[in-house]
């Protein structure tokens, strides 16, 4: 049997002040999804282990029958095979978020939604760059989102689980110091980071978009 599944991903929002106490979506005005409700059946399920982080990722891999537990590993491996990108026995992938900071702050996660064409230059620059060599491969995914791949090439790798990153869309409007990756290889990350600024402030698809 073929059906649709219709996940309204953080459409539950949270109530706001300014709504009396209501959420947008109690606020809404939403006849057909009253319709879909009245006329099926309503149940509640967790779809999200406490143990892991509270992400469309989580819940989308738990929606669809696969155990998070015992198979998710993080955005970015699910990217790269939405992608067709074919990760081998010890690769490593990562999101690559283009972002803006601003005083030290996240002043934006999606780099004031970074056009897909320009991102996919600023990839490429990266990959020219002292950012890129045989390990490191950079993939352009869509407006801000892209993958940086660590390629195992016979070498173990420099991260474990103990690694960890933030999400950028976590942290807006905060300092970005205290949320910078930490664990085994994070090192690494940072330095990337850091180097990715010179690489930007030079590249031509930022002067394009700020011309």
């Amino acid at each position: 049997m073929k059906f649709a599944l219709v996940i309204p991903d953080g459409v539950a929002d949270e109530p706001q002040a300014e709504l009396g106490g209501r959420t947008p979506l109690q606020a809404a005005r939403i006849p057909h999804m009253h319709a879909v409700a009245s006329g099926g059946q309503v149940g509640r399920t967790n779809n999200v282990p406490l143990s892991l982080p509270s992400g469309s990722d989580v819940g989308t891999m738990s929606l669809f029958g696969y155990s998070p537990l015992q198979f998710h590993t993080g955005r970015a491996p699910l990217e790269a095979a939405a992608q067709g990108i074919e990760l081998q026995p010890g690769d490593w992938a990562v999101r690559c978020n283009l972002v803006t900071i601003a005083d030290g702050r996240m002043h934006s996660f999606t780099a004031g939604q970074y056009p897909s064409e320009l991102a996919a230059g600023l990839l490429q620059d990266l990959q020219k760059s002292r950012c890129g060599d045989v390990h490191w491969k950079y993939f352009a995914g869509v407006s801000y989102r892209n993958l940086l791949i660590w390629r195992s090439r016979g070498e173990e790798a420099p991260f474990s689980r103990d690694t960890i990153s933030t999400p950028p869309h976590d942290i807006t409007g905060q300092l970005v110091e205290g949320y910078l990756p930490t664990g085994p290889g994070s090192e690494l990350l940072r330095g990337l980071m850091e180097e990715s600024r010179g690489v930007f402030g030079a590249a031509e698809a930022n002067r394009q978009r700020l011309s």
